[in-house]
C-alpha cells in the first residue's frame, strides 16, 4: 500500500490573527489544497443562554450586547422586541424612530470593521485605518447618546435608556454627509484594486441552493443573488415606512456568490442605510421615549420568537416564560453561527491562502458564534 506523503492536518488559530477571533479551523490539505476544513468552536462561550436563566428581563439587555459586539445595538433591538411582543407593548413613535436610527447606524460601524478587516486579510492596509476613522465618528454618536462605545444597554423594554442629545440629529446630519463620498473611495481603493478582485473573485463561491440549504441569511445569502431582507419580507418597527433597496450579488467581476460578492453587497447597503437613517430624521416626532418602560417587566406565560436583520443576518430570539420575573429560557438563533457552517462546502479544493479570504467574507464574530 503507497504512503500518501502530501496529506496534512493543519491548525489555523485559534491565534492566527485571520481567524477573526479565538476561532481553530482544522484544515485537511492535500499538498497547498484543502480537502476539508473542520471548525472547532467554544473557546469564547459567554454562556448567554444559561445567564439569562438566572437573570430578570431587563438585566439581560447588558447580556445580548456580548453577544455581537460589533452590533451590540441590533442585538438589543431584536431582544426588547421579542419581550414587547411577549407583554403586548406598544412603544411611542418616536421610540420607533430613534431605534431605526440608532439600528442602522450599527450597520454601518458593523459593515465598516467588516470591509476594512476583510481587506487587511488580503494585505491592504490603508482602507482599513480609513474606515475605522470613519466609524470612530458613529461611536462618537453612540457615546454622545448613552455613554457608551461599545457596549450599550440603550434599547430597552418599552422605550429607550436616554433620549437624544440635542445636537445627535444635526451631527447626525453632518455624517452622512461627510460619509457619502468615502463610500466611492472605498471603491476606488479597494473594491475595483486588481490584486484584490483576484483575490476574491470566484473564490468561495456559494451557490444560491446551497446556501438556502445551510440557512444562510443576510449579506451572505443576498450576495448568492437572492433579494430576502427581513426589513422588507417581514417589517417589524417602523421599516415599512421608509423606501430603500435590497442589494444582491451580480457577479460583476467573477461569479454570483463568490467572495467578492459577499464584500460588494456590504459596500453597498452603506449607501441605502444612510438612506433610511435620512428618512427618518426627516420624519421623527416629538414624544416620551421612557413613557411604555412597565415599572416591572413580567410577561404572562406563554412563548415569542421574533427576529431582525441584523447587520449579519436574521437574528432571532426564543424566549419561553411561565410568568416570572426570570424568563424560563431565551434562545437565540445567530447568523454568525449558521455561516460558520458553510465553511467546508466553501473550502473545499481551495487553496490554503483562499481559507482567510473566504472567512473574513462570511463576517463572523465568535463571541455570537458561541455565545
Amino acid at each position: 500500500m503507497a504512503v500518501k506523503t502530501e496529506e496534512l492536518v493543519l491548525n489555523m488559530g485559534p491565534q492566527h490573527p485571520s481567524t477573526h477571533g479565538v476561532l481553530r479551523l482544522e484544515l485537511e490539505l492535500e499538498g497547498e489544497l484543502v480537502k476539508s476544513v473542520k471548525p472547532h468552536i467554544g473557546y469564547l462561550h459567554r454562556c448567554f443562554e444559561k445567564h439569562a436563566e438566572a437573570m430578570t428581563y431587563p438585566q439581560i439587555i447588558p447580556y445580548t450586547d456580548r453577544m455581537d459586539y460589533l452590533a451590540s445595538m441590533y442585538n438589543n433591538f431584536g431582544y426588547a422586541l421579542a419581550v414587547e411582543k411577549l407583554m403586548d407593548i406598544e412603544v411611542p413613535e418616536r421610540v420607533e424612530y430613534i431605534r431605526v436610527i440608532m439600528g442602522e447606524l450599527q450597520r454601518i460601524a458593523s459593515h465598516l470593521v467588516a470591509i476594512g478587516t476583510y481587506g487587511l486579510d488580503i494585505g491592504a492596509f490603508t482602507p482599513f485605518l480609513y474606515l475605522f476613522r470613519d466609524r470612530e465618528k458613529i461611536l462618537s454618536l453612540f457615546e454622545m447618546t448613552c455613554g457608551a462605545r461599545l457596549l450599550y444597554n440603550y434599547i430597552w423594554v418599552g422605550g429607550v435608556s436616554h433620549d437624544l442629545h440635542p445636537d445627535f440629529l444635526r451631527l447626525t446630519k453632518e455624517f452622512i454627509e461627510y460619509f457619502r463620498p468615502n463610500v466611492d473611495e472605498i471603491n476606488n481603493l479597494l473594491t475595483f484594486n486588481k490584486i484584490f478582485i483576484e483575490r476574491t473573485a470566484n473564490v468561495g463561491v456559494l451557490p444560491l441552493d446551497t446556501a438556502i440549504n445551510y440557512g444562510m441569511t443576510g449579506p451572505n445569502l443576498r450576495a448568492s443573488g437572492l433579494k430576502f431582507d427581513l426589513r422588507k419580507d417581514d417589517p417589524y418597527s417602523i421599516y415599512d415606512k421608509f423606501d430603500f433597496d435590497i442589494p444582491v450579488g451580480e457577479g460583476m467581476v467573477g461569479t454570483v456568490g463568490d467572495c467578492w460578492d459577499r464584500y460588494f453587497v456590504r459596500v453597498l447597503e452603506l449607501e441605502q442605510s444612510l438612506k433610511i437613517i435620512e428618512q427618518a430624521i426627516e420624519q421623527i416626532p416629538d414624544g416620551d421615549v421612557t413613557a411604555a418602560i412597565p415599572k416591572r417587566v413580567k410577561p404572562p406565560k406563554g412563548s415569542i420568537y421574533t427576529r431582525v436583520e441584523n447587520p449579519k443576518g436574521e437574528l432571532g430570539y426564543f424566549i419561553i416564560s411561565d410568568g416570572g420575573l426570570n424568563p424560563v429560557r431565551v434562545k437565540v438563533r445567530a447568523p454568525s453561527f449558521v455561516a460558520l457552517s458553510v465553511m467546508d462546502e466553501l473550502c473545499k479544493g481551495a487553496l490554503v491562502a483562499d481559507v482567510v479570504a473566504i472567512l473574513g467574507s462570511i463576517d463572523i464574530v465568535l463571541g455570537e458564534v458561541d455565545r
